[in-house]
C-alpha cells in the first residue's frame, strides 16, 4: 500500500513511514506528516472559500478529503466587548466542541485506509466527536475513558453506537490502557494527541480565524491547553498561512492550563500551586507533544500559565451571563486573558481571538 499525502515522519529521529501507518515511531516519539499540502497559488481566492463547504473550503492545506464529514466548520467569530476580544464559538460544533475539526480529518484518514474499527482515550469532548464521525462512517468504535467521566459526555458515545470502555485511576491509566488495546491490534489509534491527522483538523481554526478576519492574523492566540491540541493545531495553521504568504505575521499563542496540571507553564515558570479539578477537559500531566508545545510557545513569543479553579468558575458565570453557554473548561482561556493583561504580556490595544471550545450542554 502506498500511502502518499499519508506518509509520516518522526517528529524525533527523522525515520520516515510510507509504506505503513504507525500510530508511532518505533522510537516512542509521536508522528507527523512527511510534507505538509500547500496551496498552488500565492494569494487566497475568493472564489475559492464557501462557508457552506465548512472547513473544508481550506482543502489545499488538508491531507485527505472529506470522506467523513457532517457539514463542521465556518464557527461563528464574534465582538467580546466585555473581554476587549473576539471569540470564536468552537462549541457550536456537531458535538458541540472543536474536537469536531480533528475527528472529520482523523475518520476521512481511516476511511481512505480502510480501518474497520477505532480506538480512541478521551475525558470526554474527543471521545464523543470520535465516536459521532465514526458512526458517520459506519466504524465500529471503542472510547477509553475516566471511571469518573460526566454523564452528559458518556450518553454522546453510547448513543453514537460506541462501545465506551470505563478505566479507574487518572487519565494516564485512561491512555495506557487505550495504548495497550491498539497494541493488541483492536483498533486503529484515531488519537487526538498522537494521530497527525487530528492536527491537520485543528489547524483550520487558524485558516477559519485569518478568512473571517479578511486574511489576517490577530495579535495574538489565547486557548486551553491540555495535550495541546488547539494550540498546536492554531501553530501549524498560521505558519501554513504565513509560509504560504496570505498572511504576514503569525499571532503570539498563549496557553491556559488548570492548577495542578500544568506541566507546559511549569516548564517555562517552575512549580506551581493548588488544584483546579472545574478544567476537567485538559487535566493531563504528561502531554504527548510536550516539546512540539514549547516549540511553539517559543517561535511565537507565546506562554503558558495557570488558573486556579475559582477563577474559572468566576469567569464561567459571566460568560453565562453574556450570553456565551460553554462548559467549564473553555472559561480557562478568557480569564487567562485577564491575566496575561494584567501581567502585561498584552496590552490594551493588542486584537486577541479567544476560542470557546466546548458547549455547557456538556458541562
Amino acid at each position: 500500500m502506498t500511502l502518499s499525502a499519508l506518509s509520516l515522519r518522526c517528529s524525533a529521529c527523522g525515520e520516515t513511514y510510507e509504506t505503513e501507518w504507525a500510530w508511532r515511531c518505533d522510537c516512542g516519539a509521536p508522528l507527523d506528516f512527511l510534507a505538509d499540502p500547500r496551496p498552488s497559488r500565492d494569494a487566497p481566492d475568493p472564489r475559492g472559500f464557501d462557508d457552506r463547504r465548512g472547513l473544508w473550503s481550506f482543502a489545499d492545506f488538508l491531507p485527505v478529503g472529506p470522506r467523513v464529514t457532517l457539514g463542521e466548520g465556518m464557527t461563528p467569530l464574534v465582538d467580546a466587548p466585555e473581554w476587549d476580544a473576539s471569540f470564536k464559538l468552537e462549541y457550536v460544533f456537531p458535538t458541540g466542541s472543536f474536537k469536531d475539526r480533528g475527528a472529520t480529518t482523523t475518520l476521512s484518514a481511516a476511511a481512505e485506509l480502510g480501518v474497520e474499527k477505532v480506538v480512541e482515550d478521551s475525558s470526554g469532548n474527543a471521545g464523543a466527536a470520535i465516536a459521532t464521525y465514526a458512526a458517520r462512517a459506519g466504524l465500529d468504535a471503542e472510547i477509553y475513558v475516566p471511571a469518573s467521566v460526566k454523564e452528559s459526555k458518556l450518553r454522546a458515545i453510547e448513543r453514537a453506537g460506541a462501545t465506551p470502555v470505563r478505566v479507574e485511576g487518572s487519565r494516564e491509566d485512561v491512555t495506557d490502557a487505550c495504548v495497550d488495546a491498539v497494541e493488541r491490534g483492536e483498533g486503529w489509534y484515531a488519537s487526538h494527541s498522537w494521530n497527525p491527522a487530528f492536527f491537520a483538523g485543528t489547524a483550520t481554526f487558524a485558516y477559519e480565524t485569518a478568512y473571517q478576519r479578511g486574511w489576517s492574523a490577530p495579535d495574538a492566540v489565547v486557548t486551553p491547553l491540555g495535550h495541546g491540541t488547539l494550540f498546536l493545531g492554531a501553530y501549524r495553521g498560521f505558519r501554513a498561512l504565513r509560509d504560504a504568504g496570505w498572511i504576514d505575521e503569525m499571532p503570539k499563542l498563549l496557553g491556559a492550563q488548570a492548577a495542578g496540571y500544568a506541566p507546559v507553564a511549569e516548564e517555562l515558570h517552575g512549580p506551581t500551586e493548588g488544584m483546579n479539578d472545574a478544567a476537567d477537559g485538559i487535566q493531563i500531566r504528561e502531554p504527548t507533544r510536550l516539546g512540539q508545545i514549547l516549540a511553539a510557545v517559543d517561535a511565537t513569543d507565546g506562554d503558558a500559565i495557570t488558573l486556579s479553579e475559582a477563577a474559572v468558575e468566576a469567569e464561567l458565570e459571566k460568560l453565562h451571563r453574556r450570553g456565551f453557554y460553554t462548559e467549564p473548561t473553555c472559561a480557562v482561556a478568557p480569564a487567562a486573558l485577564r491575566e496575561y493583561r494584567e501581567r502585561g504580556v498584552l496590552s490594551p490595544d493588542d486584537d486577541v481571538v479567544v476560542p470557546l471550545t466546548g458547549s455547557g450542554l456538556k458541562g
